[in-house]
């Protein structure tokens, strides 16, 4: 099976990206499986009903989140309810939500784990503390385990893939909204990348317009991000798994650039 792995969604710029290419990259890669990051799909910060709904509609099966998924508030209204919209896992104990799902597919099980990082992002249980919890939970009940690791840092994220390796099929970090180039199966067989970057204005500052950035640097004072227009970037990456094996064989990254 081919499962396609989308980067973080930058509200409506986004959506309206992820509308255009996500049917596209579909029918050429024969794509099984739409996992996506909708936590900015909501007006650039957080996710709703709304936006979680165009995703689907255009293609997703699955949405995984992060440390914004709090922003919009009316995120409170569907995140008990959508079986597969997840947060983060290692949020503490009684917080909405889901930390995983299991999406059930033809014959097979895969489970979707959402989990954030701890460096240089809010206060969250350890992630490798909770990845084994989660692990345990799920047990055999899922045939393929993927990971969405929303993290700052490239060092987490790797230390991650490392930490998985053969026991995962998939890990892949988000947040940082710039893609890395470093996409490769691991020796013991997990499929990882660093960052899978963003689908998004091309041209702005991780989404925002970057005079609106460029006046946050200089004069060290807040401002209110108002999301870039224009040409749009789309990144993901495809894995392939081996139907007998359920380990993936192959990963291809994707970038498009208007």
């Amino acid at each position: 099976m081919k499962i396609l792995l989308v980067g973080d969604v930058i509200g409506n710029p986004g959506r309206t990206a992820f509308a255009k290419y996500t049917p596209e990259i579909k029918k050429k890669h024969g794509i099984d499986l739409v996992i996506v990051n909708a936590e900015n799909s909501a007006g650039g910060k957080g996710v709703n009903r709304k936006s979680a709904d165009a995703l689907y509609r255009a293609g997703a099966d699955i949405l995984t989140t992060g440390n914004h998924v709090w922003d919009n508030r009316e995120v409170m209204e569907i995140i008990d309810d959508d079986p597969y919209l997840v947060r983060p896992a290692n949020y503490p104990e009684g917080a909405p939500g889901k930390g995983f799902c299991i999406y059930p597919f033809r014959a097979k099980n895969i489970a979707v784990i959402n989990m954030s990082g701890r460096a240089f992002m809010p206060e969250m249980d350890c992630p490798f503390q909770k990845i084994e919890e989660v692990l345990s939970e799920i047990g055999d009940e899922a045939d393929i385990i993927i990971l969405d690791l929303h993290a700052e840092t490239t060092s987490e994220k790797m230390a991650m893939g490392w930490y998985l390796d053969g026991r995962v099929q998939v890990v892949v970090g988000t947040h940082t909204h710039i893609q890395t180039s470093d996409e490769r199966i691991l020796p013991e067989g997990t499929a990882y990348i660093t960052d899978l970057g963003m689908v998004g204005p091309w041209n702005s500052v991780l989404g925002v317009r970057s005079d609106i950035i460029l006046q946050k640097f200089i004069t060290c004072r807040p401002v209110r991000f108002e999301l870039a227009d224009g040409p749009a970037v789309y990144s993901a990456l495809i894995v392939d798994i081996d139907d007998k094996t359920d380990m993936p064989v192959a990963v291809e990254r994707i970038l498009i650039k208007e």
